[in-house]
């Protein structure tokens, strides 16, 4: 650690904690951003449905409404100057029924007191000319312009990356797990023994927010995990349906989605099931049978037979109805950043703002860095033209060298992947990033290669190399 003591720690580097961070480095102000794991966006951010809302859900005047009408314009501008992967295609939330039908009007009104741009009610006969793979049974549709699909990886390392960059310090693997009191600090205590110190603890810990705020003597909330499966088809799939399909909201979130993903695969999911564990992250044969059983409503074509992958996250329910964000009624050096439930993942560039807003206003004089840069690019080879790949190549030759072929990524991706901000430091952050083994053969035939280059790169044994962090290690003993 450079320096353990800060003007403000950020406990947790999912998207929200991330946003926070990226906010706090354009001011001089001392920051570091805290993750238990050992990657950025290990938590609710890596497994949702990465769908960027319009707005028309929320309950007007709810800060979930403000921070997602305003995290929607940010998301679209942020993603481009960012190179976050961002697709605006449009949702269409259909209705099968009279009650469906009903619904979507509501959420029409409700979407209009929200400011939300590009709303349209659509006719079976319209709808169907979008999406000729839906349901027969479809009698109409709300059209929302400014949706689209994002990688919801990407939206909490880019932010963590360009912060980093800029002067805050990320401090990995350092699970909160006791503060004490220094006169005007509060130090963090981790589950190996090491402390940071912070004038402002901002609880962005997700599913384990309550229990941070809990060691300040705050039992204010109690958050509840939500478990949702989803699965992602092949590649030949994805031209089933081209906008993120939704059925009208339910009593557990917004229901079961067909949609492509930003990078052209079809996503189905999520279920909904309050459980206890906050861990639990397994898949089971009864909520892949929910979530294609209710995706199948809306496009009956969908099938388990094209499933490559699939995977469960777990969304922090905070109780409250509205994303809970502010200083707490018990301790004034807690800042709790808690519920941010959905539309969580596009509400994390506001809510990055509006944290820095809330504390200006306490009292915190932010003073803006003159060097700020918030400037980010990512080579994607195998998006580039044949004239941009022999640049590329010519000016790094290990761009020249494929070592994923079902994705085609090349070594220089890799390398770049490990060796940037907030870098990828194992096998999954690497997959994350740059989609090495995220392919058909699931890393089969790269996996070793990516091994070595990430050793490489990192200037350990390949015995050290984890697949996911902790001892996960991928080797026994040092590979010959």
């Amino acid at each position: 650690m450079k320096n353990n003591q800060f003007d403000f720690a950020v406990i947790g580097a999912g998207v929200s904690g991330a946003w926070i961070a990226y906010e706090l480095s354009k001011y001089t102000a001392k920051t570091c951003l805290i993750e238990k794991e050992n990657d950025v966006a290990m938590g609710a951010t890596k497994a949702n449905s990465a769908i960027i809302h319009a707005g028309y859900d929320p309950v007007p005047g709810t800060l979930m409404a403000k921070l997602n009408i305003r995290g929607n314009e940010l998301v679209r501008k942020l993603c481009k100057k960012m190179d976050i992967p961002f697709r605006q295609i449009g949702s269409l939330v259909i209705a099968l029924t009279e009650e469906d039908e009903a619904k979507i009007r509501e959420l029409y009104e409700r979407g209009l007191q929200n400011g939300v741009d590009g709303l349209r009610i659509l006719n079976k006969t319209e709808t169907l000319s979008l999406e000729p793979n839906l349901s027969p049974e479809v009698r109409g549709a709300l059209f929302a312009e400014t949706a689209g699909v994002c990688s919801s990886f990407e939206m909490s390392c880019a932010p963590a990356e360009v912060a980093e960059n800029n002067g805050v310090e990320l401090i990995r693997n350092f699970k909160v797990e006791n503060i004490r009191i220094n006169g005007e600090y509060t130090v963090l205590v981790s589950s190996s023994g090491q402390t940071v110190s912070a004038r402002t603890v901002i609880n962005a810990a997700g599913v384990h927010a309550d229990e941070i705020a809990k060691l300040f003597g705050d039992d204010s909330f109690i958050i509840t995990p939500r478990k949702g499966e989803y699965s992602i088809l092949d590649n030949n799939c994805g031209d089933l349906v081209h906008h993120v399909i939704f059925q009208p909201p339910v009593k557990f979130g917004k229901g079961i989605l067909v949609s492509q993903t930003v990078d052209g695969n079809i996503i189905v999911g999520p279920t909904a099931e309050n459980i206890d564990d906050k861990e639990n992250k397994a898949t089971t044969f009864e909520g892949q049978l929910t979530a294609f059983e209710g995706a199948r409503r809306s496009v009956p074509s969908v099938s388990e037979r094209d499933v490559i992958t699939s995977f469960t996250g777990i969304r922090p329910i905070g109780g409250k109805g509205d994303f809970i964000i502010g200083f707490s009624d018990f301790n004034n050096r807690l800042f709790n950043v808690a519920g941010i439930e959905s539309p969580g993942l596009t509400a994390g560039p506001a809510i990055g703002e509006y944290v820095v807003e809330k504390i200006a206003e306490s009292g915190f004089e932010f003073v803006a860095k003159e060097n700020f840069d918030n400037n980010r690019k990512v080579i994607r080879f195998k998006d580039l033209s044949d004239d941009e790949k022999n640049k590329i190549i010519a000016q790094n030759p290990l761009y020249g060298r494929v070592i994923c072929r079902c994705e085609t990524v090349t070594e220089g991706e890799i390398a770049d992947s490990v060796t940037r901000g907030a870098g990828a430091r194992d096998m999954d952050g690497v997959k994350r990033r740059v989609r090495a083994g995220m392919g058909r053969c699931q890393g089969g035939f790269c996996g070793p290669r990516v091994m070595e280059i990430i050793a490489r790169e990192l200037d350990i044994p390949m015995s050290e190399v984890t697949k996911f962090g902790g001892a996960s290690r991928m080797t026994e003993k040092e590979m010959i």
